[in-house]
């Protein structure tokens, strides 16, 4: 990824921006060298419109964590606002144009990775297979949908967790709940529990060296086509799914061959790079202001501690300091939404984030279980529709399908996760929209955290390799299962398109 002139940022956080920087963005992204000087008129800087870097802090913040040390809170924030930023406006920008082309049904976002980071599972190779296996649902998707992919990571910075009590207790021992390695500690004893700010730096320091690693795999040759049957991971030799997968690797070489034929040669950049972004839920604000810079060729506020932040279901308010935050940052955005989204709330927190209505800027991310998707989700599109908004729709069929075990592990049917996702396109199918993308919960580990799959995990096998610290993830084989499912959904889509 090549930095150009857009990609800029001045590293000093100027301490106030206009929101009239931010409603004109339309105009500010079609030249770039506009816009930072532009003179406001009074109507634009009404009292309620004036949008801070810090201005979230006037306003309810929901699940921040409270540290003890207030002097050492300071110093470390300072610390990281001189940090350079992780990543560059002129990516984010990117990303968001690609989002665009979502939105309308022409591209499709694969967005997966951990439920949450952390210290202890830090290593090159757990980072590049997921990377793989992100790598490889691409490929099945963008064979079958005949359509570009674009493929986000939910990598390097995707620590804190949003937690429903601020507390837990075992035995009558009553501490504060594990809120991601960015926070505490998640042993249940008094030294872990205790918010730190030290690892927020580490945090920071660990989601730079995993979005080095990935810069190195996406740019250099890992991600290259031609290695498209080196993906397969080791352990999926003997399965279904890693056979599906090498036929369809066989299939993609043979097209390469043609390609190659016709001009367009293994050394083309097209064939020898991917495009890869990174995304997080933007919870831990005082973290997230302070990699918070003015980009220099338009005057905007980017978070630079990824490309794409989301809100979350706990944090969403109209008037909670999370939304506050995120509406003066340019970053392509996440909605997260529940079953207990109101279409009209929805309508007023997306004109809220995105004034103008730009394409690419809004991605709502729906998470409400089978039934529930078919219920609720057309009321919502509607909604969106009526308002003339742009808005990208993802699928994420994880969280509202979590159950306990009777061992009391969490997990994830992934019968349930197959069944939202297919009410999600056929509801799409049914209002004539655009099913953009799917968000998961998944890694390239072998692990046992979801039951089910053509590997059948069943309760009985979760204890033999549950890994996870947070929620229940799919594993290689089932997330590429997944993604031939998806894969047929869209192919079918294309031919009957064709068809019409």
């Amino acid at each position: 990824m090549a930095l150009s002139s857009t990609s800029l940022i001045r590293l000093t956080p100027s301490p106030l921006i206009h929101h009239h920087h931010h409603r004109r963005r339309s105009v500010i992204f079609a030249s770039s060298t506009e816009g930072s000087n532009s003179t406001a008129t009074s109507s634009q800087l009404t009292s309620n419109t004036t949008w801070k870097i810090d201005s979230w802090k006037t306003k309810k913040a929901l699940q921040l964590p409270e540290y003890p040390d207030q002097n050492e809170f300071h110093q470390v924030l300072q610390t990281l606002s001189t940090f350079p930023p992780i990543v560059f406006a002129g990516e984010a920008r990117i990303l968001e144009e690609k989002l665009a082309q979502a939105s309308m049904g022409n591209a499709f976002l694969l967005q997966g990775g951990d439920c949450a980071e952390s210290f202890k599972e830090f290593s090159a190779n757990y980072i590049r297979d997921t990377f793989r296996v992100i790598l490889q649902m691409g490929v099945v998707l963008m064979f079958g949908a005949q359509m570009p992919v674009i493929k986000v990571g939910r990598m390097a910075g995707q620590f804190a967790k949003p937690r429903s009590d601020p507390f837990e207790e075992k035995n009558g021992v009553k501490l504060p709940s594990y809120r991601g390695d960015n926070v505490n500690g998640d042993a249940f004893d008094a030294a872990s529990r205790t918010p730190d700010p030290q690892r927020m730096v580490r945090a920071y320091l660990q989601s730079v060296a995993t979005l080095n690693l990935l810069r190195s795999f996406a740019t250099g040759g890992y991600a290259a086509m031609q290695r498209v049957n080196q993906w397969n991971l080791d352990f999926m030799e003997r399965s279904e799914q890693g056979d599906r997968y090498r036929e369809l690797a066989h299939r993609v070489d043979e097209a390469l061959g043609f390609m190659s034929c016709a001009g367009l040669t293994p050394d083309h950049p097209i064939m020898a790079t991917t495009n890869f972004w990174t995304s997080h839920e933007c919870l831990l604000l005082p973290y997230e202001q302070a990699l918070t810079r003015e980009d220099s060729t338009s005057g905007l506020y980017y978070d630079c501690s990824a490309h794409m932040l989301w809100v979350g279901e706990r944090t969403r308010q109209l008037d909670g300091a999370h939304v506050e935050f995120l509406r003066g940052v340019a970053n392509p955005l996440g909605i997260k939404v529940s079953d207990k989204m109101d279409p009209n709330e929805l309508v007023k927190l997306i004109d809220i984030l995105n004034p103008k209505n730009k394409a690419g800027r809004i991605t709502v991310i729906v998470r409400m279980g089978a039934e529930n998707m078919r219920v609720k989700l057309p009321h919502l599109i509607r909604a969106v529709r009526r308002a003339g908004q742009i808005v990208t729709w993802v699928s994420d069929p994880m969280h509202g399908n979590t159950i306990k075990a009777p061992s009391g592990l969490k997990t994830r049917s992934f019968d349930s996760i197959r069944a939202e996702l297919r009410a999600f396109f056929d509801v799409h199918d049914q209002e004539g929209s655009f099913p953009g993308g799917v968000h998961l919960e998944m890694t390239g580990q072998n692990v046992t955290e979801c039951v089910g799959g053509s590997r059948t995990i069943t309760f009985d096998d979760l204890s033999s390799r549950y890994h996870t610290h947070c929620d229940p993830r799919l594993n290689a084989s089932q997330s590429l299962e997944l993604a031939f499912n998806i894969a047929e959904r869209l192919r079918k889509r294309r031919l009957n398109s064709i068809r019409i």
